[in-house]
This record gives C-alpha cells, sequence and structure tokens, in this order.
C-alpha cells in the first residue's frame, strides 16, 4: 500500500497557494480574469483540488503521500515558496485546532499554567501525529516534534519547505498557550540527518503563567 497523508496537509498547501496569489484592494474583472491565467492559486485546477481536498478531509479520506509531496514541489519552483509554506502551516494549525471544542480552547488559556500546559501538550501531541504524522515530546523546558517523512522536504532551496512546520508548531502553540518562545528546525534530512525535527520553548518568553 503506497503512503498516505491526512487530507488537510495538502489542502493547507494549496489553500496556501490561493491567499497568498489573491490580488489586494479592488480591482475590475478584466484585471482579474488576466491574473486568473498568471497566478497558480486563482486557477481552475487549484479550485477544483481545493474542493476535492475539502471534501476528503469531511469523509476522512487519506490522501496519497506522493500527491502532497508534487504540490509541494510546485510551491517549491516560486521565488516566494517559503511564505507560502510559512502561510500553509499556519493554516493547518489553525484548521487543526478548530477540531478542538470551544469550551475546552477556552479552558486552556483560562487555567493556570501548572494545570493547562500538560493538557495542552496532550493536544500537540494528538494534532501533530494526526496532521503531520510526526511525534511530540517534551524534553525539559522545550517540546521536539519529529517528522520522519517530510512531505515538503527537499521541494525548495535551503530547506524552505521545512518552514510548513516549524511555522505550524509555532501557530498550534501560540493558540493552545497563548504564546511560545523561539522555534528552530534542529535536525534535518534534507543535512543527511536521521530525521527532521524542530524544537519550541514550552515557556513563553516574557508570559508567567
Amino acid at each position: 500500500m503506497s503512503a498516505t497523508v491526512h487530507p488537510l496537509l495538502p489542502l493547507s498547501l494549496l489553500e496556501a497557494v490561493r491567499t497568498v496569489d489573491l490580488p489586494d484592494g479592488d480591482l475590475d474583472a478584466e484585471f482579474v480574469a488576466e491574473l486568473r491565467s498568471k497566478r497558480l492559486g486563482l486557477s481552475d485546477t487549484v479550485h477544483a483540488q481545493i474542493r476535492r481536498f475539502t471534501e476528503a478531509v469531511r469523509r476522512h479520506q487519506p490522501a496519497s503521500f506522493d500527491e502532497a509531496a508534487g504540490i509541494a514541489r510546485l510551491i517549491g519552483r516560486r521565488p516566494d515558496a517559503e511564505a507560502v509554506f510559512r502561510e500553509a502551516g499556519r493554516n493547518m494549525a489553525r484548521q487543526s485546532y478548530r477540531t478542538i471544542s470551544p469550551p475546552i480552547r477556552r479552558l486552556m488559556l483560562a487555567l493556570p499554567a501548572m494545570v493547562s500546559r500538560p493538557f495542552a501538550l496532550r493536544y500537540v501531541r494528538r494534532i501533530c501525529t494526526r496532521y503531520t504524522g510526526g511525534t511530540v515530546r517534551r524534553v525539559g523546558s522545550t517540546i521536539l516534534l519529529e517528522v520522519p517523512d517530510s512531505v515538503t522536504l527537499g521541494s525548495a532551496p535551503r530547506q524552505g519547505g521545512c518552514a510548513y512546520y516549524e511555522a505550524a508548531l509555532r501557530e498550534l502553540m501560540q493558540l493552545l498557550v497563548g504564546g511560545v518562545g523561539a522555534v528552530e528546525h534542529v535536525r534535518c534530512s534534507g543535512r543527511n540527518e536521521a530525521t527532521c525535527e524542530w524544537r519550541a520553548e514550552w515557556r513563553p518568553i516574557g508570559v508567567a503563567r
């Protein structure tokens, strides 16, 4: 059986392309039509793929790893590839965060850190496992996200595709605990290391909770 990923992953990539390629301000219909022929994110193909993956998310149907990696490589050819990957990572984090019930989300932000942080860590682990195929563990005052099979690996120059997971982890931590310290890409398969790994400070800088 071929490898699969959660459909939210390729969906977040395509939605980021659409977001970045949307024109700013009020433009006339003729100019928008011209943009559609030049900007990938406004194309009918991307629109159709977004609909397909949105339906796959609704139906809980896995997506092909190779197809998701192909989308990442297509993004990686863009001069603004890293910005698109960061937007995609934030998008994925926000959508996965919304799968947590609103009362629980509010509770995690309202409780004292001693109670809320272990609770939030369980959700970080659950979300990262489900949507990125990664694992999360706590090491002292940091948490480590390890992704053994990165969809964006090698998709852009200078490990630009790795910004996807970095942005996703940063945004998820921000949403769950109300802040996050530094997030670093500490290991990368693209540098001939065993796996891809990101480290986030568990105690946000300047936040006494």
